[in-house]
């Protein structure tokens, strides 16, 4: 196997242009012929960062799926946080979800297509999650899943798939991701770039790379619309299909195929990132919002930005921070007292009183927790987890016990955001904004929330570039 070396990003631009207006038309009109739900359920609570004005949900009871089945939007999302869950866990909620949502589908009469979105740089409970919900729906319905697609491409973040490598942007250059730090992650670490080895690697052979259907970015870009059907109308047996794509056309022209192919009677499942649930969705494009969208007139405390994740982009990110505009106050959560009996409690009790104090005088605070990574005396996976979500239950408290509404809250990182919606400010039903940065979405609360309407920007471990942080929180500062 050769190696696979960076990418110039002028490749990018060198891929053949394409009437976008003549392919959103084809699209517009196979979308309106699909009549499926498309169901996301997210691994943790970034995957609307492509879309808005469509529902969260952060349980999957029957009736809670039924309310999604319902709505008149094309896509609503469930959250699972399974990214912050054990092998055990995720296990136990994906056989539950998959008994649910047959159990919702019947007794509204809607069929639906599942996409399961997970990360950009391909980390995760993966194939796992897949199969469960796979061998369940199967065995519920007695319908056949013929494959599997997997389309990590995310513009917004900086994921191109070329050449079926999937790539990184780092600078003025893409890396494949199996060189990242990503592809290092303790509990869903893997080697390989190119997505075919990928599927081999982590199914350990189940699949081989080379039954992968691989949809060429050339076929894409010739409109050769009825060569990528006929290549999905061959997949079966739950075989998977990799989609190489550099831009959204390339997703659009893509899903044209597919929905040609489900019309014709395949069934597939998703493995992807956030860009197919925008397009499959029919979400509409929207501006970046703007301050006076997200913080409330006459709320004159200060905001709180609540950092968790330690992947290098954050911590740049964080430095970043501190050359804001206006003032914010640092303060810093130990992690490190994760390793005494009850020390991570105190460690929240202390800092959430001198947010408090600080949000209540008006001054804007970012908690953040110590850049260095805690070293477990352990190589256990599900263990050094473990530690992860405790460390981050407790920097998440500091919200949920909050006594004062701050005027803006942002999370950074994955676990974090997702803990400080369903755990802190207690959502259970959330509408998608929009944006505040491309990549970066916003929640807007519901009314059983901790603070009810309140916009909540969740802010990805690995997306933006080094200023995007700082820039977000200005935008919110004003």
């Amino acid at each position: 196997m050769s190696e696979i070396k960076p990418l110039n990003i002028d490749v990018i631009s060198k891929v053949k242009p394409i009437d976008e207006a003549k392919v959103d038309q084809l699209l517009k009109e196979e979308l309106s012929k699909l009549n499926k739900k498309v169901i996301a359920l997210d691994d943790d609570p970034t995957g609307v960062q492509t879309v808005n004005n469509v529902s969260v949900y952060t349980d999957w009871a029957v009736p809670t799926l039924e309310q999604g089945f319902n709505e008149d939007k094309g896509i609503f999302f469930v959250l699972t946080n399974s990214r912050g869950l054990t092998v055990e866990q995720t296990t136990k909620a994906h056989h539950q979800i998959a008994e649910n949502i047959v159990a919702a589908s019947k007794n509204t009469g809607k069929d639906f297509i599942i996409i399961s979105r997970s990360d950009s740089t391909l980390r995760g409970h993966y194939p796992l999650e897949t199969s469960i919900l796979r061998a369940d729906i199967e065995k519920l319905t007695g319908k056949k899943i013929d494959g599997e697609i997997i389309l990590p491409f995310f513009k917004e973040g900086g994921r191109y798939t070329i050449g079926n490598v999937h790539y990184v942007k780092e600078g003025d250059q893409l890396t494949p991701a199996g060189m990242t730090e990503f592809a290092k992650d303790k509990s869903f670490g893997y080697k390989s770039s190119n997505i075919c080895d990928y599927v081999e690697e982590k199914t350990k052979g189940q699949f081989k790379g080379c039954d992968v259907t691989c949809i060429a970015l050339e076929d894409i870009r010739d409109l050769n619309i009825e060569k990528i059907v006929d290549q999905l109308m061959a997949v079966k047996d739950f075989n998977k299909v990799m989609v190489n794509a550099v831009d959204y056309v390339d997703v659009k022209i893509f899903a044209i195929a597919f929905c040609r192919a489900v019309a014709a009677g395949k069934e597939f499942m998703f493995r992807s990132a956030a860009a197919i649930t925008k397009v499959l969705g029919g979400v509409p494009d929207k501006a970046l919002l703007t301050r006076e969208e997200l913080v409330a007139d006459g709320n004159t405390n200060g905001g709180i930005v609540l950092i968790g994740s330690h992947v290098k982009k954050t911590t740049m990110q964080f430095e970043e921070l501190k050359n804001a505009k206006k003032p914010l106050k640092f303060i810093e959560f130990h992690a490190a007292r994760v390793l005494e009996e009850g020390g991570l409690d105190d460690e929240a009790e202390k800092v959430t009183a001198e947010a408090e104090k600080y949000i209540s005088q008006g001054q804007s605070v970012v908690v953040y927790t110590s850049r260095e990574l805690v070293k477990l005396d352990t190589d256990d996976k599900d263990k050094i987890l473990e530690a992860s979500v405790a460390i981050s239950n407790a920097v998440v408290k500091v919200i949920g016990d909050l006594k004062v509404k701050p005027s803006f809250i942002v999370a950074k990182g994955g676990i974090t955001s997702s803990d400080v919606g369903t755990k802190a400010l207690r959502v259970k039903k959330a509408t998608v904004m929009g944006q505040i940065k491309p990549g970066i979405p916003v929640w807007l609360t519901g009314e059983e929330s901790k603070f009810p309407n309140m916009p909540y920007v969740i802010f990805p471990g690995n997306v933006g570039e080094v200023t995007t942080l700082r820039e977000a929180v200005e935008v919110l500062m004003g």
